[in-house]
């Protein structure tokens, strides 16, 4: 079952041509990376599948219906973390759960449910200020995954950590991702990031934006840094280079 189709999207802004008659899919409980240059229209592309923008040609459908325009029915998560300095971190991630409708009662006693899974346990009444990057990125995972659990688009969200953090944040994301049973669309211009993280990579083009390729990464789970240096990982590495 397809979760998410997009169907020959086009977007432009003025003169700048973005998107260009741009096709994919993201199956059910399915990890599927989006790689391409910085400022070739990754961005645009996750606005216009959450509804924020209207695509000048194509559609996006969601379990068959089409929901172009449509805003509500993905979770969506930035490379920021976006969280409000102001409240403490369970106050922050209950946030989508209060948009619902839920009680403060409520939302924080279903939040607290996943506070374990997400390693932040024992953080529940710290400030994002008094939190490491990784763990605040943590908190905003919980809190997009909170707002709708089945679909997530993530934007670069290890894209602002250090190296070392960035390669832990990655594995555990995996490790996550088994318990969780979403699908994930993920931006990325990492190659080894969208290798080692993902069922399948499209490879944009440069704005306007084309998908070049698509890759089915068999390599099996569950990963481990030892993927990083493996035949089939390096094999896909080298055919995506020469496609940038």
């Amino acid at each position: 079952m397809y979760k998410v189709e997009i169907n020959n999207v086009s977007k432009s802004f003025g003169q700048l041509n973005t998107l260009d008659d741009v096709s994919l899919e993201l199956k059910e409980n399915q990890f599927v990376t989006i790689l391409g240059p910085s400022g070739s229209g990754k961005s645009t592309l996750f606005n216009i599948i959450s509804g924020l923008l209207i695509p000048d040609k194509g559609e996006v459908l969601i379990e068959s219906e089409v929901y172009t325009g449509r805003t509500g029915r993905v979770s969506y998560m930035h490379q920021k973390d976006l969280l409000l300095p102001w409240k403490n971190i369970l106050e922050n991630v209950c946030l989508p759960l209060n948009l619902k409708g839920y009680s403060i009662k409520e939302a924080k006693i279903k939040a607290l449910n996943y506070f374990k899974l997400f390693g932040l346990e024992g953080f529940e009444k710290n400030y994002p200020n008094q939190l490491s990057g990784g763990m605040r990125q943590r908190a905003s995972l919980l809190r997009t995954y909170l707002f709708s659990n089945d679909i997530m688009l993530l934007d670069e969200p290890f894209g602002g950590l250090d190296a070392i953090t960035k390669r832990t944040m990655q594995q555990w994301l995996l490790e996550v991702f088994e318990d969780l049973k979403a699908s994930i669309l993920f931006i990325t211009h990492d190659i080894d990031e969208a290798i080692f993280l993902s069922d399948k990579v499209y490879v944009l083009s440069e704005r306007p934006a084309s998908v070049k390729a698509e890759f089915e990464v068999n390599i099996a789970r569950p990963r481990s840094l030892d993927t990083f240096t493996c035949k089939e990982f390096n094999e896909m590495k080298k055919d995506i280079l020469d496609l940038l």
